[in-house]
Formats: C-alpha cells, structure tokens, sequence
C-alpha cells in the first residue's frame, strides 16, 4: 500500500507558484516539476511537463496496441523505458510550446517522476529537483542533479558544498523544454515496509537541511502534516522561492 500527501507555497517573495505535482492513485506514479522562465512562462512549462509526463504514464499501462514515440531500449527494464519515455515526451512539449509562442520563448522545467509498481520504484529526473527515501531513520538523495555545481564538483574532486556560495551555484546543465532532446537520469530500487519517498523543488532542498528533514518525518508520523511542516520551514528559514513536496510511505498491509 503506498500513502501519499504533497504540499506547496510559492514562497515569502513570489506571488507565482511555478512549481506543478500530481499523482494518479490507481496506477501509482508521483510527478514534480519546477519551471522557469518570463512571462509566467514556468508556470506553463512545468504544468505542459506534468500532464505531458503523466498522459503517457497512463497510456503505457497497458503495452498491448502501444507505439513508443523514441522507441525502446532493450538493456532497460519496461519500467525504466516507461519513465524516460515520459520524460522525453514531456521534454519534447515544452520545446514545442516555446517555439509556437513568443512568451514562451526559453522556458523549462525540471522534472522527477517514479512509478511505483508493488514494492519496485523505478525513477527518472532532469534538472535539480530531487527524489530521496528514508529508511531506518536515514536520508538518502537517489535523483542526480543536474546543475553547474555538481559538474564542476565532479571536475574538480571538491566536494558540491564547496561552491555553496558561488554566483553559478543555481545554474542548471539540463532542463526540460530547453532542446529537442534531452538527457535523462534514471535508477531503481525496493521498498521495505514503513519506507518513505520524498520528491520536491529546490526551493525545499535549498531551504531545508537533510538533518531537519529527517528530524521532521520522524516527528510526524501524518504524511500531509509532514509535508506542510517541511513547507512551512522552508518558507520560514528561506522562501525566496516556490516549494512544493511529495511524500509517499510504503506499508506491506492497510494496517
């Protein structure tokens, strides 16, 4: 059984929200998504990722009659081809939309989706908005960002906090709606029972130590209080932009 309960606030500077989530209950997939640009552009393009990504999450349900727009790759699992289908047709609508409206021109969104499938959590992301679990008390970020500091991380062997205060710490390398096509990270992993999933904008992560987080899931056991606390923190210790998150408890029984 998979509990979910998501929360969001456009923060304590902007009147637009940017940010777009939503889950679909009866096929069990989750979708985040933080968008950029003028014009109310990010409001659109991460709205476009969302109910792009989350059409053909529905649609792929059911394989049978089904034509795959980029095709397959055979050293995926279905699960795996699913998620980054969905991704790259979310990516392929937001480019289209910016190019047949001038407004809309260089708009992007990030984007992490899972799909759940039993205790099995296939994911995929792009951009910087993040997937973590907690597990036996534990955070862990599974997404990988995709921004300027952990490239230059990597380059450099320095660690990502090193560049906390940098002038490029919040350019991101890859977006959504950006180009005609798109990298995707992807991964998989097993539930066990009481785990949590928790999916969400930067304007969490960037507000909200791992070490609060963790200390607010322990303190509330309700997932929707949870959720708007960990919003409620970020607004308060931050809020320079919208926060939106997800979270989802997996238990063997209803019980």
């Amino acid at each position: 059984m998979l509990s979910v309960s998501s929360s969001t606030h456009p923060g304590a500077v902007r009147t637009i929200n940017e940010d777009s989530a939503s889950w679909d209950p009866a096929l069990l997939f989750l979708v985040v998504a933080d968008g950029m640009g003028g014009h109310n552009a990010g409001e659109v393009a991460s709205g476009l990722a969302v109910e792009a990504a989350s059409a053909f999450l529905q649609k792929s349900a059911n394989p049978e009659d089904f034509t795959w727009p980029f095709g397959v790759n055979p050293k995926l699992s279905f699960g795996a081809n699913r998620v980054t289908t969905a991704a790259k047709v979310a990516n392929r609508r937001v480019f289209r939309a910016s190019e047949e409206r001038t407004e809309y021109t260089g708009m992007g969104t990030t984007l992490v989706l899972a799909l759940v499938e039993g205790a099995h959590v296939t994911f995929a992301n792009v951009g910087d908005s993040r997937l973590y679990t907690m597990r036996d008390g534990t955070l862990h970020q599974l997404s990988q960002d995709d921004s300027w500091v952990v490239m230059l991380s990597r380059e450099s062997g320095l660690d990502p906090s090193t560049f906390h205060d940098h002038p490029m710490r919040s350019v991101l390398t890859n977006v959504v709606g950006a180009r005609p096509d798109v990298d995707v990270s992807i991964g998989e992993f097993d539930l066990v029972d009481g785990q949590i999933i928790l999916m969400c904008t930067d304007g969490l992560h960037g507000g909200v130590s791992d070490g609060q987080m963790v200390a607010i899931l322990k303190a509330q056991p309700d997932l929707q209080r949870a959720a708007d606390t960990l919003v409620e923190t970020a607004v308060a210790q931050d809020g320079r932009d919208n926060i939106t998150v997800m979270l989802a408890r997996y238990s063997l029984s209803a019980s």
